[in-house]
């Protein structure tokens, strides 16, 4: 028996909300990840198969691993398709925001969420969400979006709206989220879960390797040059850090997707309990922040004070406006602030 997280309250209001509706535009954030793309698009197929007209729009590209995802090729690029996005946000009754805790995680295409008439829903498991939604479902405790997404869907009594195809996406956005279930994943729920989808007819195992045997050649030489050239140790507290910078991006053809994961590497090493990946981004003028962690060690609070952003406890991530050598001296600022914690387990 699944437990119940979510109040009874809201969920009587969104299956009000969804039974009413005739347009629905699930929106999700930039750069959309496994999970935002796996929460979103589960619930594309759910509503479909109510018959109502359902489109998942997020700001940019996502990574080219995830392009198998059932009903991904209906997912529309704000960035590309700007007044097409307009178009379907005025006609929308609902619109439900997947996986993100602020209107600026969703970039210009926020204002357009934020002008529209439409009821709005947030499903998020992010800390400290924003209040731009008339229903909030906001549970940080709750590993991802698609789990919570899942747990929406069969409260309102829809399960058996549920599709292989929909638990297929469900199911990505779960094991993304938590590193293939190696963190944040000591629930009983999460596996209660799985094999709710199990029982749809995914296969978990080809799944995982479309997910994470998918990558192109540019990725694995590329794994090797910032493993041998660009990996810096700490290890009197226990971290590593490796830099990416924008010629070196263009050295590797790099395409969005090819550093996914990178941040984990260093985390195998013993002894390393905090590892960070810092990548230049010169299309949002930023350093984008990847932080990992193992044991109790709060990387989401290294996130939230040093580089704007937040996460897990375990998994975070962030950003920084300045130069990767600037970006790197507020790293090892912050070792020196956390050096106790990291090494409090010696």
């Amino acid at each position: 028996m699944l437990s119940k997280i979510i109040e009874q309250e809201k969920i009587d209001h969104c299956a009000k909300w969804f039974d009413k509706a005739k347009r629905v535009v699930i929106v999700s954030h930039l750069s959309p990840d496994g999970d935002a793309l796996g929460s979103s698009l589960g619930m594309l197929h759910v509503l479909h198969e109510m018959h109502k007209e359902v489109t998942v729009i997020v700001p940019n590209e996502y990574a080219s691993f995830l392009s198998w995802m059932p009903a991904i090729k209906e997912v529309v690029l704000y960035n590309k398709y700007p007044d097409f996005s307009q178009q379907l946000i005025d006609a929308a009754d609902v619109i439900c925001c997947f996986d993100f805790n602020d209107l600026k995680r969703i970039g210009d295409l926020g204002k357009l969420v934020e002008a529209s008439s439409a009821r709005k829903l947030l499903v998020d498991h992010h800390l400290n969400p924003t209040d731009f939604c008339e229903i909030m479902i906001s549970h940080p405790e709750i590993s991802s979006t698609s789990e919570l997404v899942f747990r929406l869907i069969c409260r309102m009594g829809f399960y058996d709206l549920l599709s292989k195809e929909a638990a297929e996406c469900i199911y990505t956005g779960m094991m993304t989220d938590m590193g293939s279930f190696t963190y944040n994943s000591n629930r009983e729920d999460i596996y209660f879960i799985i094999g709710r989808l199990l029982k749809k007819g995914i296969d978990k195992d080809d799944i995982y390797r479309r997910v994470f045997n998918n990558y192109s050649e540019n990725r694995i030489r590329l794994m090797g040059f910032m493993l041998y050239k660009k990996l810096k140790v700490y290890s009197d507290v226990h971290a590593a850090l490796m830099t990416f910078s924008q010629e070196e991006q263009e050295q590797f053809n790099f395409i969005k997707g090819d550093a996914e994961g990178f941040v984990n590497l260093p985390l195998s090493v013993s002894g390393i309990r905090f590892s960070a990946f810092f990548r230049e981004d010169k299309e949002q003028g930023m350093i984008k922040i990847s932080l990992r962690s193992v044991g109790s060690f709060p990387c989401n609070q290294v996130a939230g004070t040093y580089f704007n952003g937040g996460g897990h406890l375990n998994a975070s991530g962030g950003e920084f406006t300045g130069t990767l050598e600037e970006a790197v001296a507020q790293f090892e600022k912050a070792l020196e602030a956390y050096t106790e914690l990291l090494v409090a387990e010696e």
